[in-house]
């Protein structure tokens, strides 16, 4: 007996102290929209999350490549917006060079680039904007049809839900592979959503706190989105709004809950205003395209509540480790490192491991930097890391997509997701164009995050 009441009771108790699901007060159902009226770009922040939403027919997603450049993001006053692009991964080419791929297809305009690992970009979802401005959240990689139809594919993407359209088969998502993946799905790590609204404008969040996968639909629900994907990891979450919000050189790289880690990023999209705008109705897409909802039969309610239930647990372990067994552990040992003025009248975070899906670039520079005292944390954040993405192929309008050479890259038996998980031998690639020179003004004092 009680082999079958002390396992329930721990579940019970932890699904009690789980926080609440976001909308689970008196706004439940009430979605979050409000009338654009007109407005192509609206930076539109609340308690729960940093919001945006723009209309793609007047505004143009780019890149803005190379490592560490969010003090010029800030500071580009061009731009509308910046935000974390979708996973990549790290390649090895014959001469030992690191280089960073895209795990998905990327298209902006007449420019692609395409993720080498071809079995993660078939598995993994996107978002297209067409050519005559309407946006499609759907599954696969960038076919010939897609990049005659697509004037931007961001691909490599992790679906939360869509109501518009049902996965097919193939689909497998960032976190189906390992049962660590798995695991990792329901942790309250998810910060950044890319979602469609009813209007047919995009909208991009980003979560104050780390969420959970039932935190993160729910709140995506709340805000009445008909689909919500996700672009990345939390660790690599930027999302910055020039003018409007400051990074300090530790806020450059941050995860959940304030803690600064090593977790840097080698592009960001970039949203700045269509010099012509795209032609078309944005509503236009959606009719007729709504998927039916519900669990379907008695099997697969039993799989979501089941999943719902795991969520929940682990969240409250989460909740638990932050109140109760973090504060005692913090009393024992503290973070090595200089401390963060900005984060002085915060609680220092527990020591973090290293990360290793930084370039190895980097990582040379910070065993440089561990060996030399001279070298300050400052002094190494200004050295920066230049752009590494490969060439882009650019394919003009009614030309036809190149044909996939060689074998496939990487079997469906490895871990699409796991940073570096392929190291391929081939030709080095040309280093792809830099962003355009940023305005050199200084940006005003960073503010702290809340």
């Amino acid at each position: 007996m009680l082999t079958v009441a002390l396992p329930a009771g721990v579940l019970t108790f932890l699904v009690a102290i789980a926080p609440p699901l976001p909308g689970s007060g008196a706004r439940t159902g009430a979605p979050l929209l409000t009338r654009a009226d007109g407005q192509p770009f609206r930076y539109l922040p609340d308690k729960g999350a940093y919001a945006l939403d723009f209309d793609p027919r007047a505004v143009q997603i780019d890149l803005l490549e190379g490592w560490d450049r969010e003090q010029e993001a800030y500071a580009d006053r061009q731009a509308l917006a910046f935000f974390s692009g979708p996973m990549y991964e790290r390649h090895v080419d014959a001469s030992g060079r690191e280089i960073t791929v895209p795990l998905g297809d990327i298209k902006l305009g007449d420019r692609i680039w395409r993720g080498r690992n071809r079995t993660a970009a078939r598995q993994r979802a996107f978002v297209g904007v067409r050519r005559d401005g309407g946006v499609d959240f759907s599954f696969g990689e960038l076919t010939s049809d897609r990049a005659r139809q697509y004037d931007t594919f961001i691909g490599g993407l992790h679906s939360v839900y869509n109501d518009l359209e049902r996965p097919p088969a193939a689909y497998r998502g960032a976190y189906s592979i390992s049962m660590g993946q798995q695991i990792r799905y329901f942790l309250p790590r998810i910060r950044m959503v890319i979602g469609l609204r009813p209007d047919g404008r995009l909208e991009v969040l980003m979560s104050r706190d780390g969420l959970t996968l039932e935190q993160t639909r729910s709140l995506a629900r709340q805000r009445g989105l008909r689909a919500a994907y996700l672009p990345d990891h939390a660790s690599k979450s930027r999302f910055i709004i020039p003018g409007q919000k400051g990074f300090s050189a530790a806020d450059a790289n941050w995860i959940s809950g304030g803690a600064t880690s090593f977790v840097h990023g080698p592009y960001l999209l970039r949203l700045s205003r269509r010099s012509t705008p795209l032609q078309g109705s944005l509503l236009a897409g959606l009719a007729g395209r709504t998927a039916a909802e519900g669990c379907g039969n008695p099997f697969q309610c039993g799989q979501t509540l089941g999943g719902q239930l795991v969520d929940r647990a682990l969240a409250g372990f989460n909740r638990l480790m932050e109140q109760g067994i973090e504060p005692i552990a913090q009393l024992i040992w503290a973070p090595r490192g200089p401390k963060d003025p900005l984060r002085a009248s915060r609680k220092a975070p527990l020591r973090e491991p290293p990360i290793s899906a930084d370039p190895l670039a980097l990582r040379e520079r910070q065993e440089q930097a561990a060996n030399s005292p001279a070298i300050t944390g400052v002094e190494l954040e200004a050295l920066g890391l230049p752009s590494d993405l490969p060439q882009p192929l650019v394919l003009p309008e009614g030309d036809m997509l190149p044909e996939e050479g060689g074998a496939e890259q990487q079997s469906s038996e490895v871990d699409p997701a796991a940073p570096g998980a392929a190291e391929l031998a081939a030709p080095e690639p040309a280093v792809g164009p830099t962003a355009a020179a940023l305005p050199g003004a200084p940006p005003p004092l960073p503010l702290p995050l809340p």
